[in-house]
Formats: structure tokens, sequence, C-alpha cells
């Protein structure tokens, strides 16, 4: 299965992509003012900084009531994520060890097509690209490994990890685990039940939010993001199959 974390940052940055040459202009003059210091911030990690960044920062401070703490978060990520340092992770050796936050989203819909359908669709894991726009391509090695390909931010680049199957029980569930050496660990569940003459889809995923954002305020700011995000790939689940694949 996709590591669905991975997927929402590149949507919340597509959200934000027609401001990019605005927000281009301020990280330069931001970086610009910064003293010369060592980077010890991964190329994958700044990515999602700026973008998450961002992101926080617009919307804590667009509203009339403004978000302080929010906002406070975002301008921090942002500016991680544009002078490639952290001085935590300076401080304790990459917080080797410091603690993970675990993160759960949990999404339901009902698709009128019968359960048999859905769960032969869902598990020919190379038809996922058809639904979830983030996703280039999907190959499978065997009935349990694949590797999963996903376009980058703004659509440049691409990003691939393994994932594996850990449980099957035809018409009923499908259970995944990213591999050890994903950039983002996690583990979901899809659970396909009898709901009159469709089926109801109860979708849950936990993954461990990396530590470069902020730990747990960041991620349980984000959390609801993420979770339109996933209903919103299930949305198009259930039109692309309602409509007869078209």
């Amino acid at each position: 299965m996709t590591l669905y974390l991975q997927w929402i940052f590149f949507k919340i940055n597509l959200l934000i992509e027609n401001s990019m040459e605005a927000r281009t202009q301020i990280s330069e003059q931001i970086k610009s003012h910064l003293p010369k210091v060592k980077n010890n911030v991964s190329t994958l990690e700044r990515i999602i900084m700026v973008t998450s960044g961002a992101y926080l920062l617009y919307n804590g401070l667009a509203k009339k009531e403004k978000n302080l703490t929010k906002s406070g978060i975002g301008g921090s990520m942002l500016l991680r994520g544009i002078s490639g340092y952290c001085p935590v992770y300076d401080a304790v050796d990459h917080l080797k060890n410091d603690k993970a936050y675990n993160v759960n989203i949990r999404v339901s819909s009902v698709i009128d097509k019968p359960v048999g359908e859905v769960y032969s669709f869902w598990r020919n894991l190379e038809n996922l690209p058809k639904f979830m726009n983030h996703l280039k391509e999907i190959r499978t090695f065997s009935n349990t490994q694949s590797e999963w390909t996903a376009k980058g931010p703004a659509g440049i680049g691409t990003l691939t990890w393994n994932a594996e199957i850990i449980k099957d029980e035809k018409d009923k569930f499908i259970s995944w685990m990213s591999h050890t050496d994903a950039p983002v660990n996690n583990v979901g569940k899809v659970v396909f039940k009898p709901k009159g003459k469709g089926t109801e889809l109860d979708i849950t995923i936990s993954y461990r939010a990396p530590l470069g954002i902020a730990g747990e305020g960041a991620a349980k700011l984000l959390n609801p993001f993420f979770e339109k995000m996933v209903n919103d790939d299930v949305q198009n689940l259930k039109s692309y199959l309602e409509s007869g694949h078209k």
C-alpha cells in the first residue's frame, strides 16, 4: 500500500503551487540574510519543510483570527527547509534518541458496487494510480511485494519505495506495511464490508511522523489536511468504479 503521508505532502504542494514564483523570491530573500551553516537536513525533508511550512504559515495568517501557534510552527519549518540546517539535529546527533509520533487516519465510504468487484480492483495494486493522482506507477514483483513510484512536488522528479502486503483475506480485508528503509514508515488496513448491494470501505492508516516535522504538534495540525486528501482519493475510486471505469 501507499505511503499516504508522502502523497498528501505532494498534494499540499499542489494547493500552493500557484504561488510558487512568489515563494521562491521570498525564500531567496530570507536565505540571503541567514548565516552560513552546514546542511544537516536531507533533500526530501527540506522539500517537506518548505511545502508544509509555507502552507501552515499562509493558513495561520490568512484568516481574520490569526493562529499564532500554526504560524509559528509553519515559520520554523519554512526556515529549516530554506536553510537546510536544524540546530536540534546538530545538538543531539540527529535526534537518534528522540521519540517519533504515530498519527492515525480513518476514512469510510460506501461504493455502489459488489464487495468482490471492489476488493478485486484494489487488490490489483497496479490499478491504484488510476484513482490516486499522486502515483505514477506501481510494479508488483510477487503476490505480496511491490514497488511504488510517486510524482514529486509540483510534478518535478519521482520518489520510489517498496511495500508489502502482510495479511489478505479475499473480499474482506487487505493489510500492508512499508519496508523499514521507507522515507516514512507506515502500516494500514482496508476492510471491505457488504452494504446492501454495495460495499463499505473502512480504511485505517497509521504513520510515524518524521522527526523533522516539528514532532507531535505539527503532525496533529496537519492531520485534518491528510484526512481530507485520503477522502478525496477514496471519492475518486468511488466515481471511477461507479461510472464503469469511464
